[in-house]
């Protein structure tokens, strides 16, 4: 999938009229039916099937589905499952860009921006359940999994379903992570491909349970690992492809701590610091060539990367300073390539310069729980996206960095800075008991 893309100074970019906001529409039985027709191949060749759990506590009327984002595949799925089921879509807005936005708005689609606070959005959700009368599926991660696991999920989603008060479902998938993960640039692997559909909460339930209750359920549901399940479950990935970009997500090398010189291509991992290489097996594990594995199993490979980025964080070590290519958003109409900038991240947050100094945005380390960042960006390259509800600049390094390791430290810097506010939040409402 590609983007539209259209050369503009940043200051004719300034002058356009920015993204007004609409009310989401009912969706067409016509597109959703296209849409279900056209997935059929996709379901057959994948031999998709899914099981349930209390789904017959959900009737017709229309509910909140939360769904796993693993791959381009996802939305097929849903189609697959609750087809003929009308459902609103929150969808990012890039995804929106050019003549398919028109008709995903006539799909149901409404447009949101990742990772960043938006309440309009929740007036759309609720406006698509209670006024259009339908079901709205999200992808409470908003992005892709990296490694396999939960992307971090946004605190305080337990209020927003209370807000709701409709029963509330979960989709959690198994082999669309592995049929085409993000690291494997859009190669496709023959997998089949299944889910589990539970309704994690009733009207009745919501009102019962604690905020912290219904994050917890969500936690649980939301608690996954692609690698380990393929391990256990002996699920066979054999193609030569598919260690392809693997250094995308494991970009340090526990050898010789060397970072952004690991490649990895066919069935190896290596790293042109020190030599060393691995081998990634049909089932996903690694194992070195002659040497000790430190890390047989991936996710763990990248939690220790994101410990090492947190000791940066907590020393003052940690740097992002590079040269970048910025793509600016503003409508649905295109993205606007603006030229060259420069973007910083430190514990001061990201600060993004460009234009012969008018641009000149700053965001800071509370922000976000986490960072848009993904790999082969409508196949243009790794990008940092960064933004308010106004603008999104997407920010391509032109030097071999990480945006992994950005993103790893955008969480990471979060956790730090939010845990004083927390602790002291804490202690008044401790006080103000006594």
């Amino acid at each position: 999938m590609k983007i539209k893309i259209r050369n503009l100074s940043y200051d004719e970019v300034l002058k356009k009229p920015r993204l007004k906001h609409k009310k989401p529409r009912k969706p067409s039985r016509f597109l959703a039916s296209v849409v279900r027709i056209v997935s059929a191949p996709t379901l057959k060749k994948i031999k998709f099937s899914y099981t349930t759990e209390r789904m017959e506590l959900v009737g017709e009327e229309p509910c909140l589905i939360l769904m796993n984002h693993s791959s381009f595949t996802d939305m097929k799925l849903a189609f697959g499952i609750f087809y003929p089921r009308r459902m609103g879509i929150v969808t990012s807005v890039d995804a929106m860009s050019g003549i398919l936005g028109k008709l995903m708005r006539f799909l149901g689609c409404t447009p949101t921006h990742k990772y960043v606070s938006d309440m309009s959005l929740i007036k759309d959700i609720k406006y698509m359940l209670k006024e259009n009368k339908t079901s709205v599926l999200m992808y409470p991660e908003a992005g892709y999994s990296f490694d396999g696991r939960t992307t971090t999920l946004p605190r305080g989603l337990g209020v927003i379903m209370k807000r709701l008060g409709v029963p509330v479902v979960t989709v959690i998938t198994e082999g669309a992570f592995h049929r085409d993960p993000l690291y494997n640039m859009l190669q496709i692997r023959d997998v089949k491909v299944s889910a589990h559909v539970k309704c994690i909460a009733t009207p009745e339930e919501l009102k019962e349970k604690s905020v912290e209750e219904l994050d917890a359920l969500l936690d649980e549901s939301f608690s996954f690992d692609n690698f380990a399940w393929q391990r256990d479950n002996k699920i066979s990935v054999c193609e030569p492809f598919r260690a392809d970009g693997l250094h995308r997500i494991l970009y340090k090398c526990p050898n010789c701590n060397a970072e952004n010189k690991m490649e990895g291509k066919g069935i190896h991992l290596t790293c042109h610091g020190c030599g060393k290489r691995w081998e990634m097996d049909e089932y996903g594990q690694l194992s070195a060539l002659n040497a000790e594995t430190e890390y047989p199993h991936i996710p763990d490979w990248y939690t220790w990367q994101r410990e090492c980025v947190r000791r940066e964080l907590e020393d003052g070590t940690y740097l992002l300073d590079e040269d970048v290519d910025i793509l600016v958003q503003i409508d649905l109409d295109c993205v606007y390539n603006i030229g060259s900038g420069h973007l910083t991240h430190n514990t001061d947050g990201f600060h993004l310069t460009g234009a012969d100094g008018v641009l000149d945005y700053k965001q800071s380390p509370v922000f976000s729980h986490t960072l848009y960042a993904d790999y082969y960006w409508y196949e243009i390259g790794d990008v940092i996206g960064i933004g308010d509800n106004k603008f999104s600049y997407f920010c391509f390094p032109k030097n071999n960095v990480s945006v992994t390791k950005a993103r790893l430290a955008t969480e990471e810097l979060y956790k730090i800075k939010k845990a004083p506010r927390r602790q002291r939040q804490i202690k008044e409402e401790s006080e103000s008991s006594d």
